[in-house]
């Protein structure tokens, strides 16, 4: 199983070109995408987003969200911003989301690789 960050999803969704896309339309095909709930809501979030391509994306599984969460995804952070590194809220709560599900993450979003360090998250870096 893997999961897509926002980058990943919005680059599929327009037909861009990249590794990370393709990995997510073979992962697609082989249903072995989980959604984490926070990308879900930034991608719902776009009032241009087609009706057809809410429905589909909310038929994706979610990944679960576990006891003591909010707890972990706050000291990552913590970890993060004690780096001086930017440390995102989403960008937070979407690594701690797969790490705790074991999950890799596929994204375009540099910015995860602070936490890929501090979560021992395996990202998948597309272009």
């Amino acid at each position: 199983m893997i999961a897509a960050d926002t980058s990943t999803w919005v680059a599929f969704l327009e037909g861009s070109a990249g590794g990370d896309a393709q990995l997510l339309d073979k992962a697609l095909e082989d249903r072995r995408v989980v959604m984490v709930p926070v990308v879900l809501t930034e991608l719902l979030s776009d009032p241009k987003l087609p009706t057809g391509v809410a429905e589909t994306l909310s038929e994706v599984p979610l990944v679960e969200i576990a006891s003591g969460y909010w707890q972990r995804a706050g000291e990552l952070r913590a970890k993060v911003l004690a780096k001086r590194r930017k440390a995102r809220l989403g960008d937070a709560l979407i690594a701690q989301s797969c790490s705790d599900g074991g999950v890799p993450l596929l994204t375009r979003d540099r910015d995860l690789r602070a936490f890929a360090d501090a979560a021992r998250l395996d990202l998948i870096r597309g272009s």
